[in-house]
């Protein structure tokens, strides 16, 4: 599945959403849906940014990534297990958002990330920024790693799901 079509599809799941189910946090430390979505949208333009600052690099960086890094653009993906981030990494995401404001940003991000697919191949694969899990990558890995955080999140996705049935009214959100 393409970038856009993996975020188009974020997009048709959101659509089944309540406001309460978008809200709705089962458990400390947990995050409600409209915080996963908020969530995938700052950190993939943290990501885009990342790629335009490659473009703007000027310098070819010689360092690679790291392990981890390598093993994740090995498999392609995230492994599938929760990554636990340190805490002056992990402030909660906005919970105040309407499914409105959500799917505006999608729309957003979709527009950025068709503009910068245009440009990225153009982008000397040499000019990097520097990861704090990964290591050094160049455009096209940032760019792509904003799929790759995307479809990561989908099991999160799934399990919220899960939660709001056993709570919510009954109804299943999934899709």
């Amino acid at each position: 599945m393409n970038d856009l079509k993996l975020i188009d599809t974020y997009k048709s799941f959101l659509q089944a959403y309540s406001p309460e189910q978008i809200r709705y946090i089962p458990e400390k430390g947990a995050w409600s849906i409209g915080q996963m979505y908020d969530h995938l949208i700052v950190v993939a333009h943290e990501y885009l940014d990342s790629v335009e600052a490659c473009a703007l690099a000027g310098g070819e960086q010689t360092q690679g990534k790291t392990e981890f890094g390598e093993y994740l653009f090995n498999i392609g993906g995230f492994p599938p297990v929760k990554i636990q981030l340190p805490p002056e990494l992990n402030a909660d995401p906005d919970n105040t958002k309407t499914k409105e404001d959500i799917r505006r940003e999608l729309d957003q991000l979709m527009e950025r990330m068709k503009e910068l697919k245009i440009k990225v191949d153009e982008i000397n694969p040499n000019y990097k920024q520097e990861h704090g899990g990964f290591g050094w990558l160049n455009a096209q890995e940032w760019f792509d790693l904003v799929a790759m955080h995307f479809r990561h999140h989908l099991r999160q996705k799934y399990e919220l799901d899960g939660v709001w049935v056993k709570h919510g009214d009954g109804s299943d959100a999934s899709i």
